[in-house]
């Protein structure tokens, strides 16, 4: 099971938690925050500093899970159509940590977001 984070709106509120399973990756286990205010997912792993790519993933209720965006320690942050670094601002400053903010929370924006982590291969040869 990947670690996640759910953005639940209720009234004013919105609802940041994580799920771990006891895997090498953590998230985020819980944060509340208002209406229109941000809110920010931090992503840490156990593994070694070959694993330095970061995956941020966001599912809408009924919706299929999709990827926002892609960060490496050695490269520009690449987002998905549809993400904008604007309203996903995301930090990748070292190998093994990371976050991901969703700013201006406004209810379309509830759901769970997911933090996964790849080793960087060479494909060259």
């Amino acid at each position: 099971m990947i670690p996640a984070a759910l953005i639940k709106f209720s009234a004013v509120l919105f609802c940041l938690g994580g799920i771990t399973d006891g895997s090498d990756v953590t998230q985020t286990p819980l944060l509340w925050t208002n209406e229109s205010q941000s809110a920010t997912m931090n992503c840490s792993h156990t593994k070694d500093d070959n694993h330095n790519q970061m995956y941020w993933y966001q599912q809408l209720p009924g919706q299929n899970m999709k990827l926002i965006v892609f960060t490496t320690t050695y490269s520009a942050h690449q987002y998905e159509k549809g993400f904008s670094e604007e309203k996903f601002p995301a930090e990748k400053n070292n190998a093994q940590t990371g976050s991901l903010t969703v700013k201006k929370l406004q209810p379309e924006d509830s759901g769970v977001y997911f933090c996964a982590v790849s080793q960087h291969s060479d494909a060259s040869d």
